[in-house]
């Protein structure tokens, strides 16, 4: 089985318990960085050494079958640094690929940047709309947000606070 597990945003408090028993248990972690797993192990005073393989935007597509090889024979614990993978970070090639495979996939819910942002923004939560990181390139950009210009949802995206002057 595949486990997209949700990680720490900033608070290493915000660990689930649950997260801690995956990583306890965990024989094989993909990860989007193995350096800030190992890091999140050792915080949160994990002694399990599993295999970390490195799951990222550059060798997600490669990666895909791989994972879900292994998910076959054993669970298969993906993290990205921060939050949940897939949602704006790398997993969804993975997800994708065990659904097509008949390969289960579960989650251990935890932090949301998404939900944080909406909850404390003051706008209405009742419809939303989550578009993810604004593109880099000015046309691009300009682009994407035009197209978005009539949009009557409260609309959440991530950026990068070095962009975020240039992106307002």
């Amino acid at each position: 089985m595949i486990i997209l597990a949700a990680t720490p945003i900033g608070n290493l408090g915000d660990a689930s318990q649950r997260l801690i028993d995956a990583l306890e248990n965990a024989q094989v972690v993909a990860s989007e960085d193995t350096r800030t797993t190992q890091r999140l192990l050792a915080a949160l005073g994990i002694q399990n050494r599993p295999r970390l393989i490195a799951l990222h935007d550059h060798n997600e597509k490669a990666r895909a079958a791989e994972l879900v090889e292994l998910a076959r024979a054993t669970d298969v614990l993906l993290l990205s640094d921060a939050g949940m993978p897939t949602i704006s970070d790398p997993g969804f090639g993975v997800v994708a690929t065990a659904a097509g495979a008949g390969v289960a996939v579960s989650v251990l819910p935890g932090p949301s940047a998404v939900l944080a942002a909406l909850a404390v923004s003051g706008l209405p939560t009742d419809r939303f709309t989550f578009e993810g990181f604004v593109p880099r390139k000015a046309g691009e950009r300009r682009s994407a947000l035009s197209a978005l210009g009539a949009e009557r949802r409260t609309m959440v995206f991530f950026e990068s606070p070095s962009r975020l002057a240039t992106t307002l």
